[in-house]
């Protein structure tokens, strides 16, 4: 046996179990230390953007939405999907939802946070941007779940507050929110938007391909 932390996990076949309108899911039979080979299962998604937008008063536009696999309405930061092809880069993404879904702009972005959402059976990952000189944009048109959302400012602090009571709960909101309050008290530099993200995601995207 290898010593650990050298393993090379090879797969030796893959197959699709299941393919939807965001995501898919295939098995994989993985070469596991010892000889044994493990079947493994992983869902495909696009991979999302999320926006931690801050006002000069140091307030958060956040988003209330239904989200239906939990049955109400949760309070989080904007955010969406990737799932533009290779036509969308992922800072034009957040861009494009942080107006879709606030009606804002910002002209200062910096990379908050890169998030590996469920590791043990997706390859799911997101980019969170801090975003901040703000301008405010027409009113987008907005459909289905999106058409009853309402925007929230919250005030950074009652926003960690809200955090730490469990009243935001999304994750990424949880998150973003978290990493922002430690942003400000480092000496540690936010990276610029062409950082590298070595976790985006790409098997969906390349399976949609034409």
């Amino acid at each position: 046996m290898t010593p650990a932390g050298s393993h090379d996990f090879a797969v030796s076949e893959r197959r699709t179990v299941y393919e939807g309108a965001i995501l898919a899911l295939r098995v994989d039979k993985v070469q596991m230390p010892g000889g044994r080979v493990a079947e493994r299962e992983v869902v495909e998604h696009y991979g999302a953007v999320a926006i931690l937008a801050r006002d000069e008063q140091g307030r958060i536009a956040m988003v209330r939405q239904y989200r239906h696999p939990i049955g109400r309405r949760l309070l989080e930061l904007p955010a969406g999907l990737l799932d533009q092809g290779d036509t969308e880069d992922p800072l034009t993404a957040a861009q494009r939802e942080l107006a879709e879904e606030t009606d804002l702009a910002a002209d200062s972005w910096r990379v908050l946070v890169d998030l590996d959402l469920s590791p043990g059976f997706t390859d799911e990952a997101l980019r969170l941007y801090l975003a901040e000189d703000l301008r405010h944009l027409d009113a987008a048109e907005r459909t289905d779940e999106e058409a009853d959302m309402s925007v929230e400012w919250i005030a950074f602090d009652e926003a960690v507050a809200k955090v730490l009571a469990g009243e935001i709960v999304n994750a990424t909101s949880v998150a973003g929110i978290l990493a922002a309050a430690a942003a400000d008290r480092s000496t540690t530099a936010l990276r610029s938007v062409d950082a590298p993200w070595p976790d985006e995601p790409t098997a969906l995207r390349r399976r949609r391909r034409p």
